[in-house]
């Protein structure tokens, strides 16, 4: 697996790629641009680990619970490999996750399977419900990695401590998923920040005006 870092200190950010990216395709899109003020003074230094997406989620030459199984692979790797490489290159064990688009499933995700390990998760246009790459095939590890529907049922304590944004265009087509999450955050009396930039979209330039505004607040 192949990834980039940005940055020599601070806290460690975990930021994916959206559907079937690259490590390197939030560099491309200037995503880490955005945020350079904050990645040279040491504030964050960040993560961009390659994606699986290809031959899990968006694998559609193998059965559905084949491509959990993939995706279960993916997620060993990311608490057993880069989590720890993280974590001690920072000296910080809690760290921050982030994406635009598929890759906010993925931060959210795995900040909510492992809130012991995630103090912020910050999203942008991002779409929680795995169900729609399953063609209506459903089974116990569905569950563990559908974040909108696992949720329910979590009762780890540090999900009450976890800083969540769930940022979104006001004509973002993933509008829905995020107002549906944050009622089932409220439903649970979990504190986060539902973000709707009005005139928003789907799309890079909006998400590299969220992205700055929501690291600045690992400061706060």
């Amino acid at each position: 697996m192949e990834m980039l870092t940005f940055g020599h200190a601070g806290v460690p950010v975990l930021l994916f790629p959206t559907s079937m990216g690259s490590y390197h395709q939030n560099k491309d899109f200037h995503l880490l641009d955005s945020i350079s003020w904050f990645i040279d003074n040491g504030i964050v230094k960040v993560y961009c680990p390659d994606s699986v997406d290809e031959a899990s989620w968006y694998n559609k030459s193998i059965h559905p619970f084949d491509r959990v199984k993939t995706h279960m692979a993916y997620d060993k790797y990311i608490r057993e490999e880069v989590y720890p490489l993280m974590a001690n290159e920072t000296g910080i064990g809690r760290i921050a996750t982030a994406g635009c688009s598929f890759g906010a499933y993925h931060a959210t995700n795995f900040a909510f399977r492992y809130p012991e390990l995630v103090a912020y998760c910050f999203n942008m246009g991002g779409a929680f419900d795995i169900k729609m790459q399953m063609e209506g095939q459903y089974n116990d590890d569905t569950y563990y990695h559908n974040p909108i529907d696992f949720v329910v049922d979590a009762n780890h304590p540090d999900l009450w401590r976890m800083a969540i944004i769930l940022g979104v265009g006001e004509h973002d087509f993933c509008r829905a998923a995020n107002e549906k999450l944050s009622a089932v955050l409220n439903g649970k009396g979990i504190d986060h920040w539902l973000d709707i930039t009005p005139g928003g979209i789907h799309d890079w330039p909006d998400w590299r005006n969220m992205f700055p505004r929501y690291i600045s607040r690992i400061n706060s």
